[in-house]
Order: C-alpha cells, then structure tokens, then sequence
C-alpha cells in the first residue's frame, strides 16, 4: 500500500516508513560489523503509518482504553480572532494555565479567559511561565519568526563526536545490540519510542523517571516494551550517585530534559562522556537545541500549530492536528537511528557522540516532502479492528497487554521485545551481573 494511508494531505505512511526503515538498516550495519551477515529488510507503509499512532491501539485486555487527552486541552479562539492551542495534559500545566487565565478548568472558562488575551501575547505569557500554548501560524508566519530561520540550516539530525575514545567492536551477540545498556531518561512520546526501539534489537534498557512527576500512562504502555523501569531521584545526593554508576556500564544516554537541566547535576555530554568514555548522548527537545525558543516545552501537537502544519491540516476550517503523531515518532525512530549510527561509529573509530534532534526540525522535514492530492482528507479513519493484523499480545505485571508489533522485517535478526512492558519504578536502578 502506498501513501495516502490515513486523513492528511502529508506524507505520514512515507515519512514513517523512512524513519522506520533508517532504523532497520543501522541494526542491519551493526549486525553485519557483529557477525559479518547482511540481511533484508522491509517495511511496509500501511505498517508503518499505523507505527506513527501506536498510542491509539494499545489495551490493557479487559480493561477501557485510558483517555490520553486532557479535557482543557485544545484549541481556543482569542481576542483578535486567532487561534491559540493549549496543551494541559499534566496536571500542573493544567493548575498554570488556571493560574494565567484567572479561572476553573472548563472550556468553557478557558475560552471566555482567552477572548480577553491577543494569541502572541498569552503564547509568550505560558512560555515565560514554563506552561505549554502554542498560537496557530501559517507556513508564511513561521518561516518569519527568528526560530524558524535558526533551525533552518540545520541537518534534520546532527552526531556530533564530542570527545576520543578507544575503539569498541560489537563482540560476539545474538542480535544487533545484544550487550548494549541504554539509559532512557525521556518521557511522553519521542524518547521513549528512541529506546523502546533500541529494545526490539536487542539492546537493553533500563528507563530512568521519578515518582513526584507526573506522566501519560497511555504512553508508558505504549512505549514501555523491552525496558526496566526504575525511579532515580536527581534531587538527592544519593540519587545522583546511582546515576552516575549507571552510566559508567551505559553504552547509550537519551533524554529529552530542558536544556542545562542535566548539565547543572553533572550530567551534560561532555560530563557524561568524562565518565564514561564512549557513551553515545541522545538529546531531544521540541522547538531545536538553536534560537530564541530552544528551551521553551512544547509536545508534538503544539509544535504543530506552530509551524503551519495544523492550520494547512485544517482545509480552510478550523485548525485541526494531524491523525497521528508524527513529530513524536518520526523523530524517536530518527534518535534510534542516529545512536545506532555512533555506535557503528564508535565500533570502526572510537570516539563518544552526541546525537541530536528536535520535533521542529521534523517537522521541516515533513513539510518540504510535497503533499498528497486533497482527496487524502476524506479518507476513513482506521480502528481497532482495521489493524488487528499489526497487533500482538503480551503478558506481564500490567496483566495482558494487546499492541502493534514492531513495525520493521529482517530477514536474520528479526524484531522482538524480550520484556513485557512494566510500570514505572517496578525494577532496581541497578545493572544485572554479566
């Protein structure tokens, strides 16, 4: 099946089964380096659409699907007829944006709040407040803006060899990353997609979260396949220390945390790559590490509104998202590709890395592929029983757990999860003995 797959007028079937596909070949590369065997590998685009919206189909069996959306979050119209997205999925992000607008959490508040607010001026209001909004802008209106000339000439993804290290051939292993420890300090879509899919090749992951944040539990399900789970308090000295003796045994670190958050505990990629020569540093962050906006938060839907890519989705109308979350995983499978391309790297050369992207600069990405007749918008929208065919089961502490299997086929090392997924902090934070 080729591209249009699903509503959208952008290449979602393409552009996911690009990134899946890139993924598929770095595991190839690593499993050639490892054993001296070439293999094929495919990826279908229907498949691979669908791998762009996972979160919609994964279920607990025999339970109702958890709503993965906040009842304020939204669009809004405001004082000088615009539209402003707010994304009030957390609870705090929902209680801020109480806080801003002076009123209880119904759309109905909301929207009488934000008629009295200009679209730029409460979208820099939240950013100064560390809250989530996003005014919807045109392709024109973006490209204007001093972000998007920042991120402009950016590659869509850089490794950067951030410091020398000895050579690290891949060894003796069953599957591509076999004997490959990553750190996943990431949450939501993005990041956890980056290590669950270094997890389906054999690497081994431990994701790192804390009790006191909030997080999606939709996510977790969706994105929890392959990993340990432990909490690590980065507050705490003790804490602190657990992660550092973590990272000493790590082969691969991603986060996904504002910029300099890390750096101030100790753990920038130049601290990392002190610590533990060789490691590959994943960073992922929503608007790009360059300009203006780089530490502002933001999520896949906010980023775009921003960019142009929910008023075009919109047809003239109201702006509307895209079907699925496309920024998010296209640019989680990008990450796996890009740490397993520096650990090629660091097998032939040595060296440490740094890999990074951003949702924005995916979004770029999506936007220069040309687009699909406009017929594209009426097609249907697939449910559960039309991808029944993608979905596996498995069985763990959640209980039995129906999701889509992964995405990408090769013919020697094929994909697979060697853990059911696992709620968050159900494991130590400590390596197993080898």
């Amino acid at each position: 099946m080729a591209d249009p797959v699903l509503a959208s007028r952008f290449r979602i079937g393409d552009v996911g089964a690009a990134t899946i596909a890139a993924c598929g070949l770095a595991a190839a590369d690593l499993w050639e380096l490892r054993s001296g065997q070439r293999q094929d590998v495919a990826v279908d685009i229907r498949t691979a659409a669908m791998a762009m919206r996972s979160q919609r189909y994964v279920r607990i069996v025999g339970k109702e699907p958890i709503p993965a959306w906040g009842a304020v979050s939204g669009f809004y119209q405001s004082a000088d007829d615009r539209w402003v997205q707010l994304h009030c999925n957390f609870p705090h992000h929902r209680d801020g944006a109480m806080a801003v607008l002076g009123c209880e959490a119904t759309r109905d508040a909301f929207q009488a709040a934000i008629a009295t607010w200009r679209a730029a001026e409460l979208e820099d209001a939240f950013a100064e407040r560390g809250l989530c909004a996003a005014m919807v802008r045109d392709h024109g209106e973006w490209a204007a803006l001093p972000q998007s000339a920042a991120i402009g000439s950016l590659p869509l993804m850089q490794i950067i060899r951030i410091a020398d290290s000895d050579r690290e051939p891949m060894g003796a292993g069953e599957r591509p990353l076999s004997g490959i420890r990553v750190l996943d300090l990431t949450r939501v879509l993005a990041g956890p997609t980056c290590a669950r899919t270094l997890a389906e090749h054999g690497a081994d992951v431990m994701r790192i979260s804390v009790p006191h944040l909030p997080f999606s539990a939709n996510s977790v399900l969706d994105t929890g396949h392959g990993k340990r789970n432990a909490f690590i308090d980065l507050r705490r000295g003790d804490g602190i220390a657990t992660l550092r003796e973590l990272v000493g045994g790590a082969d691969v670190f991603s986060q996904a945390y504002r910029p300099g958050t890390l750096a101030a505990r100790g753990f920038s990629p130049r601290d990392l790559a002190a610590l533990r020569p060789g490691i590959v540093c994943v960073s992922l962050c929503a608007y790009g590490h360059e300009g203006p906006w780089r530490d502002r938060r933001g999520f896949d839907t906010l980023v775009q509104s921003a960019t142009g890519i929910a008023n075009e989705q919109g047809g003239g109308g109201p702006p509307r998202h895209m079907p699925v979350s496309q920024l998010d995983y296209a640019t989680g499978f990008l990450a796996a590709f890009g740490a397993m391309r520096a650990l090629a790297q660091r097998a032939r050369e040595g060296g440490s890395y740094l890999v990074r992207l951003s949702l924005c600069q995916t979004a770029h990405w999506l936007k220069n592929l040309g687009r699909l007749p406009a017929s594209a918008l009426e097609l249907p929208d697939p449910g559960l029983d039309d991808v029944a065919d993608l979905m596996i089961e498995s069985t763990g502490p959640f209980g039995r757990v129906r999701h889509l299997a992964p995405a990408i086929e090769m013919s020697q090392t094929p994909p697979r999860w060697v853990r059911p997924v696992a709620p968050l902090g159900h494991h130590d934070p400590v390596w197993p003995e080898t």
